[in-house]
């Protein structure tokens, strides 16, 4: 039976169109064409994944005809039965004689193509994988070009950040040694250096004389007595600064018998005393002068400035007569003295007598004293026992609860830690110290936002604050601002980590190799990291050799680490993870 010759028309023509389609072609030619993503992995940042996509169109590839959407996928976790996808933006390119929106493409020259986007991290882009999924068009036909995988797994290392925000106590101003030192004074009549018995009997005299026999019961030392004379400024200067001087003597003749009356064979050595002559004593006329509501007082007090001369001040003070006599009466008499100064300590308790007594006996201690104590004990139910005493006793001094908290916290009760420093905020508000420590506590259960308020308020509080912060940079991908905020406070995991994602593999090695984390299985996991990233093969599989040794978890988690895709094929490295 012949074949009808409209039927082999037919098909003929069909042929002719279908070899016409330049899909086909493009399809043929496509290994031709680049495609790539940056970075490659893929990497966490903050808590998104953001990808600069591009694609190489080489010379006569695309066709002045053709219309393509490039899609570009997220398939994960790998080895899914049933993965989950998602699309990134479409890039449309067009050939150069298509209307509409797109991306013109030149047949002769080919081109690049770039744009990005970004997705919200999920668990399971780990183990992710990237393609580009192209619909092409030409007139009414359609066609899939083939898919092009291009990236593997996403770096999730921002996520080893530890979340050790750091709290602080509040500081005890406790001093043990502390200055005890009093004084007296002994008065003379005009032109005399005798010292008078009813001087001796006056109540400052007596206070002295108390002062020095209770010195020893209460903890105190007396380091030296010092007598100061004077005169008043009338008369003759001369004869005013021997008088002054004969008062110096016959005073400290006087403290000197009363002192080794009192203190006998305790008597302090010659070198403890020192005596002077001070001569006229002006600045004490001018002081009681100013105190004073005797008449012509401005008048004098400017003589007083402006006349250098001590006698012609002391005349044209004279001059006054009237005035002069009030003088002589209400202020002369108070200049003629001797001014007796004891120096002297008072020792505090010892650090074994604090412990005793605030545990014992702690409503005999000052704050400071029991804050200071607190410090002494290493077992942190004894040293919250301690502070939960002082703020029975100081209930108004933000530092009892903030300390209350600072154990709670350090004892992983985030709660009752919280409610202690709430207390302190309560006691002194916006106390940085305190915000620094509610900021760690918003930040542990959560709410980042409520922790960088905090911090906010907490300047001066000290490096914690740069610490803590730090952390919620490496969280929030600002890797920088993370190096510098932890620098702040120290060597530590987390300043080794900002560095590793900040792009500075060698710092981040010789940080991690003097934090608290050197030579746990964590710190070397994490140096096996920071080896991959800059390329060092044998120390990446050295060093995780040994995080697998100390916790063999490690093992998993290596295994899907992007880190470790381009090692994958070393014989070492594969060696450890099969």
């Amino acid at each position: 039976m012949k074949t009808p010759r409209l039927f082999l028309l037919i098909v003929g023509s069909s042929l002719v169109l279908a070899s016409c389609n330049p899909l086909n072609k493009m399809i043929k030619n496509a290994p031709l064409v680049k495609y790539g993503a940056e970075p490659n992995p893929l990497e966490l940042k903050g808590d998104e994944v953001a990808v600069t996509f591009k694609g190489t169109i080489p010379p006569e590839y695309w066709h002045k005809k053709v219309k393509a959407d490039i899609t570009p996928v997220l398939i994960y976790p790998a080895g899914s039965a049933t993965p989950k996808t998602h699309e990134f933006t479409t890039k449309t390119v067009i050939g150069e004689v298509v209307e509409g929106e797109g991306q013109k493409m030149m047949y002769e020259k080919g081109g690049d193509i770039s744009w990005s986007d970004k997705v919200k991290y999920d668990p399971d882009m780990e183990t992710a994988t990237l393609e580009y999924r192209i619909h092409g068009t030409f007139k009414k036909k359609e066609k899939d070009l083939p898919a092009v995988k291009t990236a593997d797994g996403t770096i999730i290392t921002q996520l080893l950040v530890k979340g050790d925000e750091r709290v602080i106590a509040g500081k005890d101003q406790f001093v043990r040694v502390t200055p005890a030192n009093t004084s007296a004074d002994i008065h003379y009549l005009v032109n005399s250096p005798t010292v008078r018995s009813s001087e001796l009997r006056d109540d400052n005299i007596k206070a002295l004389k108390t002062f020095i026999d209770s010195a020893e019961a209460n903890r105190i030392a007396v380091k030296g007595i010092s007598v100061s004379a004077y005169a008043s400024p009338d008369g003759e200067l001369l004869k005013n600064e021997n008088l002054a001087n004969d008062r110096a003597e016959s005073a400290m003749k006087a403290v000197k018998k009363m002192y080794k009356q009192l203190k006998k064979d305790a008597a302090l050595a010659d070198e403890g005393y020192t005596s002077g002559g001070k001569g006229e004593d002006w600045e004490g006329f001018r002081s009681e002068m100013e105190a004073s509501n005797i008449a012509d007082k401005d008048l004098i007090i400017r003589i007083l400035q402006s006349q250098t001369d001590v006698e012609k001040r002391e005349q044209e003070i004279k001059n006054l007569s009237k005035t002069y006599l009030s003088i002589s009466r209400e202020i002369m008499p108070k200049l003629r003295r001797a001014m007796i100064n004891v120096t002297a300590e008072k020792t505090g308790y010892s650090d074994d007598e604090l412990k005793t007594l605030s545990t014992s006996n702690p409503e005999i201690l000052n704050v400071e004293e029991i804050l200071k104590a607190a410090t002494l004990f290493d077992d942190l139910n004894q040293k919250l026992g301690v502070y939960k005493a002082a703020a029975a006793q100081f209930s108004d001094d933000w530092r009892t609860q903030n300390n209350i908290g600072y154990v709670l916290y350090t004892q992983g009760k985030l709660d009752e830690a919280k409610a202690a420093f709430e207390k302190a905020n309560t006691a002194k508000a916006n106390e940085p110290t305190v915000m620094n420590n509610l900021g760690a506590i918003a930040r542990r259960q959560g709410d980042v936002d409520k922790a960088k308020e905090y911090y906010s308020k907490a300047a001066g509080a000290g490096t914690e604050v740069s610490h803590n912060l730090g952390i919620i940079n490496v969280m929030e991908g600002e890797y920088a601002e993370a190096v510098s905020n932890l620098s702040a406070h120290g060597n530590s995991f987390n300043l080794a980590l900002a560095k590793a994602l900040n792009g500075d593999p060698d710092g981040a090695l010789s940080t991690a190799d003097v934090s608290e984390e050197n030579g746990t299985a964590l710190g070397h996991y994490f140096k096996a990291i920071a080896s991959a990233r800059k390329g060092d093969a044998a120390g990446a599989a050295s060093n995780l050799k040994m995080a697998i040794d100390k916790d063999s978890s490690f093992k998993a988690k290596a295994m899907k680490n992007a880190e470790f895709i381009k090692f994958k094929s070393d014989g070492a490295f594969s060696a450890l993870l099969n």
